[in-house]
């Protein structure tokens, strides 16, 4: 005779088909863009007719959306709402985000939070200035490698084994209609070139760009470390060129970098050469 459950065991057990769906949502998370069906039930170990029944209802809940004109399935809304509160729990965007406030403040300008996501710099919080730039970036927004300040940052401060494969798509994409010859060397030369920006930026401490990604738009963008002297998140201000100034050492470099060793120190950074930068493209 079988011994009836106790509520531990219960507990132990789970629910064996949500976490069976799961791996699809994690498939979801892993891939840099949307995916079709046969591709998504093979990433997620499931018949391709058993995968399309969990899509139907997590297409429901609005974790999963799928595109009408290709068919090909990716993260919906609520997934996106799901990511950004838990970013936002992290103990450095809740230190962070009131004192980003009296940033925005002090300096008028747009004032921002990213933080590293599964496909690169994320942003995760927003501030408008009284003056705001017209920008079509949005919480969740992911920020390019190459040309943003943001990207830079991270480019510069964190690991290039974790760094690489994002900037390597972001080059694909520049280089995709040329020869695969020169498109690799094409591939080899801008990594290059994008170490010494790199360099550049552990050598000023922040990254910036005037008119980069957003056309008459200037933009810094300052680390904040962890007790372990790993970047935590990068703190974003930017603004319209009549009204900006972009130049180290000035008003707006100087207090966006106050706050950010203000918020360093809160998590326990003790200053020093973070281990990213020492190790350089380790």
């Amino acid at each position: 005779m079988t011994e009836p459950e106790d509520d531990e065991s219960k507990a132990r057990a789970g629910i064996q088909s949500i976490e069976v769906g799961f791996r699809l949502l994690q498939a979801l998370a892993a891939s840099p863009r949307a995916m079709m069906l046969r591709d998504l039930a093979a990433a997620a170990e499931m018949p391709p007719a058993k995968a399309h029944r969990y899509l139907v209802s997590f297409q429901r809940l609005g974790v999963v959306t799928q595109d009408v004109a290709s068919g090909r399935y990716d993260l919906g809304p609520f997934a996106l709402q799901l990511g950004l509160a838990g970013l936002n729990r992290l103990d450095p965007v809740r230190k962070a985000r009131p004192v980003l406030s009296q940033l925005r403040d002090e300096i008028d300008q747009t004032a921002g939070i990213a933080v590293w996501g599964n496909h690169g710099p994320t942003i995760v919080h927003w501030e408008e200035s009284s003056h705001p730039v017209t920008v079509s970036l949005r919480l969740g927004d992911v920020m390019p490698m190459l040309n943003s300040a943001t990207g830079r940052l991270f480019g510069a401060y964190l690991p290039r084994r974790q760094t690489l494969p994002t900037i390597e798509r972001e080059l694909a994409l520049r280089t995709a209609a040329a020869p695969p010859a020169s498109a690799r060397a094409a591939v080899q030369l801008a990594l290059q070139e994008y170490d010494v920006v790199c360099a550049d930026v552990r050598a000023q401490g922040a990254a910036r760009t005037r008119g980069g990604v957003l056309p008459g738009i200037n933009a810094i963008s300052v680390p904040v470390f962890d007790a372990s002297g790993h970047v935590a998140l990068a703190l974003i201000v930017l603004g319209a060129e009549s009204v900006f100034d972009a130049e180290w050492g000035s008003a707006i470099d100087r207090r966006v970098r106050d706050i950010a060793r203000q918020i360093s120190s809160e998590l326990g950074y003790l200053g020093g050469t973070p281990p990213a930068a020492a190790a350089g493209l380790s």
